[in-house]
């Protein structure tokens, strides 16, 4: 594949794709956020239409309960012959507008001895059958199921209550409330705008009231909807259609029975439904215009990215060009032409990389040449040890002659200190090229800290430098070679007192942090470049005059032989800063 087409594929899914992914994204969220929103709200209706009703129906209790103690009431037990209690019937049906069909007063023998229609003095109505008890107070209320009857437009729904007589303990008959129940269908109707479908079950989960659909849909007292009815936790959920009322599936409200002013309720409950299709409707218009919008951008995309990919291309078939050029003829071909921007900083960058390439060539040969001059020189450093250590003990056994006279000490002097130092050269080198394996062993790692700075406070003090100390802990156990670590320790801050002039600071701090001991060795000098800090730790790489950059080699060496790290870094006190890492292999961690 070109570069061309593999810059218009990559263009393609980087302008594409997470425009895809967003806009999915994005729909799904908002398809949630308004579903959740949806069944909160259903749920929440349904709990307000509940109570709307549940208070509808207990003012009508109410209205029982108080009126069977009214004393118009014993009126019943002369026949009503004054038509006092039909007229005070009367007065209360026309004061609730129509909201009581009728009120009757039934004597003991079930006749209706008053009414606010005089159309059922005289009848004898069937009871129906008890659909639910309540107690209000002292009064026993019972409910008759809603029914309607042939010559009413709508169903009533009868409340029964005894009437207590006030000479004794028998019952002179029963005050009955003809409570209009299309008042009930009428709120429920009220409720069920959008397109929504709202249901009132009975504690059997009988439907006893609904919406104009749900009326058209299922008679009266139908038990269909009974298992639409169990809640889940939130009071709404999405239930599956094949219902006579819905093929597709429903979003459910269910408000559940509450107590008013200590009554109970009926147990009853609340359904509102809502078609999924409608719900989902303001989505689905959504994600069509995303997909629209979406097929825009891939359109103008497929454009954009066929012109930038030729744009960008064109350069670097020229710099392909020239790099076949250059490994086949092995020789540095004219350069593409020069250009602008980030593919002109790419064109410099490559051609300067292979004039490097060149160079570094040339320098590959000369560190190979260097290579065996260092290998020669530790042989050599080897074979040296043994002459220079003949030299040294005979200048010792020469100056120890009683007839020698001053000037010859002197010059043995300077060949004991000279033939020393030559020997101290030779170890750093050989120990530089091939350290001894360390000896492990439990020690004190604060011990060791302790008695290498105390091995260097005299040479600080003659320099004027202070040298402090912070440990985390009195003991800091752990397995290493203490030889080795003193060595560490002791080349990092002869390092910092070579450095130092008086009134300088070297801080020495050792701390465990997480499974590693961290020493810090730090000073207050000039520093090191941050460009420098990784070539330091070379061999025979120094900056300080009169040194032969063996020192940092050798502890880099010793750490790496105990499994840690050490790193050259900016101290708080504005120079240098050695960091050691020791893994801890103690068992015996503080």
């Amino acid at each position: 594949m070109t570069i061309r087409k593999t810059l218009l594929l990559a263009f393609l899914l980087v302008g594409v794709t997470p425009s895809v992914v967003l806009a999915w994204l994005a729909f799904d969220r908002a398809s949630q956020a308004v579903q959740a929103e949806i069944e909160h709200g259903l749920a929440a209706q349904a709990n307000a239409v509940l109570s709307d009703v549940t208070q509808l129906m207990y003012e009508r209790l109410q209205n029982a309960a108080t009126w069977r103690r009214i004393e118009v009431m014993q009126d019943l037990q002369v026949g009503d012959v004054d038509k006092r209690l039909s007229g005070f019937l009367l007065r209360l049906a026309s004061g609730y507008g129509g909201l009581y069909r009728q009120l009757l007063a039934l004597d003991a023998n079930g006749s209706v001895i008053a009414s606010s229609d005089t159309h059922w003095i005289g009848r004898h109505p069937a009871p129906g059958p008890a659909w639910q008890q309540v107690t209000l107070g002292d009064s026993r209320i019972t409910l008759d199921a809603p029914e309607q009857a042939a010559d009413e437009p709508g169903a009533s729904l009868t409340l029964r209550t005894p009437i207590a007589s006030a000479f004794g303990a028998q019952a002179l008959g029963e005050l009955q409330l003809r409570f209009d129940w299309s008042q009930v269908d009428r709120l429920l109707d009220h409720a069920a705008g959008g397109g929504r479908m709202v249901a009132l079950l009975d504690a059997q989960g009988r439907l006893i009231a609904g919406s104009q659909r749900l009326r058209d849909t299922l008679p009266r007292m139908s038990a269909d909807m009974a298992a639409w009815a169990r809640a889940p936790a939130s009071g709404s959920a999405l239930v599956s259609g094949d219902a006579p009322w819905s093929a597709e599936p429903m979003f459910v409200g269910v408000g559940q029975p509450r107590s008013l002013a200590g009554f109970e309720g009926f147990g009853w409950s609340v359904l509102v439904l809502v078609p999924k299709g409608e719900v989902l409707a303001p989505i689905r218009s959504m994600g069509l215009i995303f997909a629209i919008l979406l097929g825009g951008v891939g359109v103008m995309t497929l454009l954009a990215a066929g012109v930038v990919s030729q744009v960008i291309a064109r350069p670097i078939v020229a710099l392909t060009h020239f790099s076949r050029t250059y490994r086949h003829a092995q020789a540095l071909p004219p350069p593409p032409p020069a250009r602008s921007g980030e593919v002109g900083e790419l064109r410099d960058a490559f051609v300067q990389m292979v004039h490097d390439i060149e160079q570094s060539q040339q320098q590959l040969t000369r560190a190979s040449a260097l290579a065996a001059v260092g290998e020669m020189s530790a042989i050599i450093a080897h074979e040296v040890r043994t002459p220079l250590g003949i030299v040294l003990s005979s200048a010792q056994m020469v100056q120890r002659e009683a007839t020698l006279s001053e000037e010859g000490r002197e010059l043995l002097g300077f060949i004991v200190s000279e033939t020393t130092r030559l020997n101290r050269l030779v170890s750093s080198m050989l120990e530089s090229t091939r350290p001894h394996e360390p000896q492990i062993a439990p020690a004190d790692l604060a011990e060791v800290i302790t008695h290498t700075v105390g091995l260097l406070s005299a040479q600080a003090a003659r320099q004027g430098v202070q040298i402090s100390v912070q440990l985390a802990s009195p003991t800091m156990p752990m397995d290493c070679d203490a030889e080795q670590m003193t060595q560490v320790l002791l080349n990092l801050i002869l390092n910092g007192l070579q450095i130092l002039g008086p009134g300088g600071r070297i801080a020495v701090s050792a701390r465990q942090q997480a499974d590693q001991w961290v020493i810090d060795i730090a000073d207050d000098g000039p520093g090191i470049a941050p460009q420098l800090r990784a070539r330091i730790f070379e061999a025979f790489y120094f900056q300080r005059e009169g040194g032969i950059g063996l020192g940092l080699a050798v502890v880099q060496k010793l750490v790496a032989a105990h499994g840690g790290q050490v790193e050259a870094r900016e101290s708080e006190l504005g120079g240098a800063l050695f960091r050691i890492r020791l893994p801890l292999r103690s068992n015996d961690k503080p």
